[in-house]
């Protein structure tokens, strides 16, 4: 039943089972999050809160984490020429506006007179807050691996960063070894494919490439449902669970049931392990039509079963 909780009872029968890895696999809140927050205060010197940012992520079209540290720092830069909104409420104006760059542009359009907007816009360095973004994710050496950038061109301290290696792995080698012998697996996350390949290492989910979908697949972003609909079609998969954290993870399961020319099922679970979290995450994700709301990844394994 759409936006209930799977028990033993209830299970969802699916031939295949979709993973992100954000929040799913991997703790990110002392990593990306912290990287999004880190970099505006670096380069406006000033940002908003951590916890400011799940609003964010709930008003939809925040997959890519480089688009939301742009976001927060328009508003930052924004709140400087007078937007009189605190960065919830400007988040959920952006929800209204829909979604994503986009909205938080379109607010920001109509909130400031042109002077005031053309400032904002002649400050807003996105090229730098990526650049900052990417050099305290990775440290130094990653960075300069992955992004073949000078690690002390941004004044970063050589010390500083590598919050990449501060993510907790949340799938457990049980839960792992049981997904795997029961049903399909792949992987449909927002990463840069590189990081998405360290990730899934870490967890110990080795699976051809062919069935992790990243950043740098030739597919829209969550929400739209192109890649899990792909991944249907490689497995021959009638039934489809795909498995977030976010809001957009269960819309993009929603969106692929409604509009998948073959008419099968892909279930939207919800895990309570990354920025949706208690009471008020569990709503959340049954608002958006999650068939099921899980406290982790780990429970799947008595939330589905073999069709």
């Amino acid at each position: 039943m759409r936006g209930g909780t799977s028990g033993a009872s209830d299970a969802l029968r699916v031939d295949a089972v979709v993973l992100d890895v954000d929040g799913v696999l991997v703790d990110v809140a002392d990593s990306y999050r912290r990287a999004v927050v880190e970099s505006v205060e670096r380069v406006y010197g000033e940002t908003v809160e951590r916890g400011d940012l799940q609003r964010f992520k709930d008003a939809g079209g925040f997959n890519n984490d480089w688009e939301l540290t742009y976001a927060v720092a328009l508003y930052v830069l924004a709140s400087r020429e007078g937007l009189d909104h605190d960065a919830r409420s400007f988040a959920d104006i952006v929800a209204a506006s829909g979604g994503g760059l986009e909205g938080a542009e379109a607010v920001v359009a109509d909130a400031l007179d042109p002077d005031c907007r053309e400032r904002v816009l002649a400050a807003w360095d996105r090229e730098r807050l990526r650049e900052t973004f990417q050099r305290l994710y990775l440290g130094p050496d990653l960075y300069r691996e992955l992004e073949g950038g000078d690690p002390d061109a941004l004044g970063i301290d050589p010390d500083e960063g590598g919050f990449l290696h501060d993510e907790p792995t949340l799938l457990d080698p049980a839960t792992r070894a049981d997904l795997l012998a029961r049903f399909d697996v792949g992987v449909v996350t927002g990463r840069p494919a590189a990081e998405a390949e360290i990730a899934l290492d870490r967890v110990g989910l080795e699976l051809p490439d062919e069935l992790v979908f990243t950043m740098d697949s030739d597919h829209p972003d969550k929400p739209e449902p192109d890649a899990l609909v792909a991944l249907a079609d490689r497995f021959d998969a009638g039934a489809l669970a795909f498995v977030g954290d976010t809001l957009d993870d269960v819309r993009t399961a929603v969106n692929a049931s409604e509009t998948d020319p073959e008419g099968r099922e892909f279930y939207g679970v919800g895990v309570l392990t990354g920025g949706l979290t208690g009471e008020d995450g569990r709503r959340k994700f049954e608002g958006a039509g999650a068939d099921a709301v899980l406290d982790s990844v780990n429970d799947l394994p008595g939330a589905l079963e073999p069709r």
